[in-house]
This record gives C-alpha cells, sequence and structure tokens, in this order.
C-alpha cells in the first residue's frame, strides 16, 4: 500500500542546481517513513519550464517551481534536507506539503536560520465546521 505526499517547492533560478541535487536525494538516499532502511521516495520535476509551457496563460512563469508525490518519504528528513541545502537564495524557498489524508498544503520557508511553517497554522482537518461555508 502506498502513502503519498504531494510536495513542491519554488526556488529562485540560482537555485536550479540545488533543486536538482534534492530531487536526485529523494530518488537515492531520502529515508522512508518508519522504514529508515529503504531508501527513495520518488523525484521531482520542474513544472516551470518555458519549453514545456505546462502551466495556463499566455505569458511563461517567472517562477520555478518543481513538484513530485512522493511515496512513503520520512517528511521530517525531508524538510531537514531543504533547510541544509546550499540555497543561494534561501529566503526565496517555499516548501509546500500535502501528506496523505491531508486535505491542504502546508507551507515552510527558511526564515531566522530555520525552516518555520508559514501557512496554515490553523485552520486543520479535524477543525469542528472546516468545510461549512464554503
Amino acid at each position: 500500500m502506498s502513502w503519498v505526499a504531494n510536495v513542491m517547492i519554488s526556488i529562485d533560478v540560482a537555485d536550479s542546481a540545488s533543486a536538482e541535487a534534492l530531487s536526485e536525494w529523494l530518488r537515492t538516499d531520502a529515508p522512508r517513513r518508519a522504514h529508515a532502511e529503504a531508501h527513495g521516495v520518488g523525484f521531482l520535476n520542474l513544472l516551470t519550464s518555458p519549453e514545456t509551457h505546462d502551466w495556463g496563460g499566455w505569458k511563461n512563469p517567472e517562477c520555478e517551481v518543481w513538484a513530485g508525490a512522493l511515496n512513503h518519504a520520512d517528511l521530517d528528513a525531508l524538510k531537514q534536507r531543504v533547510f541544509e541545502m546550499p540555497w543561494r537564495e534561501p529566503n526565496m524557498v517555499q516548501l509546500l506539503v500535502m501528506d496523505q489524508e491531508e486535505e491542504f498544503f502546508r507551507m515552510w520557508m527558511i526564515r531566522g536560520g530555520e525552516l518555520r511553517q508559514f501557512a496554515p497554522l490553523k485552520p486543520n482537518e479535524e477543525d469542528d465546521g472546516f468545510y461549512q461555508g464554503w
């Protein structure tokens, strides 16, 4: 049985090599949730390539976004790896993670020498009335 985490990371174009290295780490060395001896959980693809123009609209995106559906990923290890990567522009890194059975992405950014969750802190999926008022 799989356990899927949807992951996106937005970075500065100058950090493309670090995003590629992160993707390779995910493919070959990233630990699996509850199975630290197993490695490899998937990889990331660049969604904003001007060559593929996968986004809607008539213009090319002016950002760099990588994404992947990871299987059994140890998300704490992923967050730690993102924090430790040699980003040229660490303040521009935005990591969005939606784990299995979650309904929305959580966003993490590097600020003040740490990786901090910025949004959403609340509400969460267990809040009463989460879907009321839509």
